[in-house]
């Protein structure tokens, strides 16, 4: 009892207000932590926490952070503990949950995935190389390219799995890991992945605070976008103005033309980001990486014997990769969305509305990189994607319990549920009647007088 009445506490309400730069307060299990110089050095970067200042963020912290990272918390802790701190049923479970996987050892076990996929990579490339360089035909030429292409698919998800550091233990390794399969194969650069990706987990289909859902004027999955809403993330007026209207009135058409060159958007994103005034972890090294493959690829290209078959193979390989930019929308695109930012309260419920399952059979996981268990890894980041299939049921269970949607449906079925909720929109979008943002463009065809 004496130890109780020792203890200093504060409320919800009043932690709430630390939620400005140099005061920046987070509770894990009742505990208070001041993250306001930590937020500097985080190796997640300082949006996640911006994002969830001010709040618990148990449920959160056990999704990102391995067993080791608890110790650090000491040293952030203020002496508060929160009077008015509770648990949610759903929140129980789901610690329950995760602390079981954690006994069973499924976060360390990595398993032989990686191993397979990364000989699979150099055995593309061996074959891209021989294609180019030793046959004639442009066949062969073309069967090269769509080789290309599946190869940056692979590779992306070993840069995916290493930016959540589920393949290697050792995190020098995993960074090795990183700049090769992204910046150095595939040319999109992993520090700019991290960035987004890891507002994109925590804000998972949240309007103004999620980037992957943030593609104005070209694509708007809801109507609110009319609104001309602010990006959180990227701290601008996402505007819908009469361009906007256009493109996105026509986007259940453009939808997958736009997806065969939406490799050249990450490519632009790579560099808005490396030559930007932000802070950006390691960006000499990323630039070295980005280097690496601005040299092999154009060198690849000027081996063919003219510029039609330069262009053919370059358009081929983006092509094909088209396939997994049309995976990662359908994780999301026909999912639940909400404005505001996300909330360390609901974090299950918000995982589970706001992302979509693809069905396949067991062979056909190598295809997808275990990303069509969208939830399960929404859930579990850290959880090796040779563990998703099987942790599944369970999860699903879960959803039962608690009346939270799970939702898991063919490559076919998925591909139709968005393209109904692009045409949806883009009907709206049409209305007249619906209020547009007047742009200088708007302001020179309309003058007044």
């Amino acid at each position: 009892m004496a130890e109780e009445t020792e203890k200093k506490y504060i409320t919800n309400e009043d932690l709430k207000k630390h939620n400005k730069s140099g005061d920046l307060w987070i509770a894990i299990q009742g505990k208070v932590y001041n993250v306001s110089d930590w937020i500097k050095t985080h190796p997640g970067g300082d949006t996640v926490i911006l994002n969830l200042v001010g709040q618990d963020v148990t449920d959160a912290f056990i999704a990102f952070h391995p067993g080791t990272a608890w110790h650090h918390l000491d040293n952030l802790f203020t002496g508060y503990h929160i009077r008015d701190f509770q648990v949610s049923e759903v929140s129980r479970d789901y610690r329950r949950m995760a602390a079981e996987f954690r006994r069973l050892g499924l976060f360390e076990n990595k398993g032989h995935v990686t191993l397979y996929t990364l000989a699979f990579v150099a055995a593309m490339f061996v074959g891209v190389l021989y294609g180019v360089l030793a046959c004639t035909s442009v066949f062969a030429h073309q069967i090269a390219a769509a080789l290309l292409g599946l190869l940056w698919i692979q590779s992306a998800y070993i840069g995916h799995d290493s930016g959540h550091y589920v393949i290697m233990s050792n995190k020098s390794y995993n960074r090795f890991a990183q700049l090769l399969s992204g910046n150095c194969l595939t040319g999109i650069s992993i520090a700019w992945w991290k960035w987004t990706h890891n507002a994109h987990h925590l804000a998972c289909n949240s309007l103004d605070y999620d980037p992957d859902l943030q593609h104005i004027p070209v694509f708007a999955v809801s109507t609110k976008f009319f609104n001309s809403l602010t990006s959180r993330f990227y701290d601008r007026k996402l505007t819908f103005d009469p361009v906007a209207r256009f493109l996105i009135s026509y986007q259940h058409f453009t939808y997958y033309p736009v997806m065969c060159f939406g490799r050249i958007n990450l490519f632009i994103q790579t560099f808005l980001l490396l030559f930007s005034k932000r802070e950006v972890p390691d960006r000499a090294l990323n630039f070295a990486g980005i280097l690496v493959f601005w040299t092999w690829f154009p060198l690849l290209v000027s081996c063919l014997p003219n510029w039609p078959e330069r262009f053919l193979f370059v358009f081929t390989s983006f092509t094909v990769t088209a396939l997994q930019h049309i995976q990662f929308t359908l994780n999301h695109f026909a999912a639940d969305v909400y404005v505001g930012p996300p909330t360390g309260s609901d974090w299950f419920e918000k995982q589970a509305a706001g992302t979509i399952d693809i069905s396949c059979r067991s062979y056909m996981d190598w295809f997808f990189g275990g990303l069509q268990f969208q939830l399960e890894h929404h859930l579990f980041p850290r959880l090796p994607r040779c563990h998703l299939r099987k942790v599944s049921p369970v999860v699903q269970e879960l959803c039962k319990k608690h009346n939270l949607p799970y939702r898991s449906m063919s490559w076919f079925e998925a591909n139709v549920l968005t393209i109904n909720t692009l045409k949806t929109a883009a009907y709206q979008a049409r209305d007249a009647a619906n209020p547009v943002v007047k742009n200088l463009v708007w302001e020179a065809l309309n003058t007044h007088g």
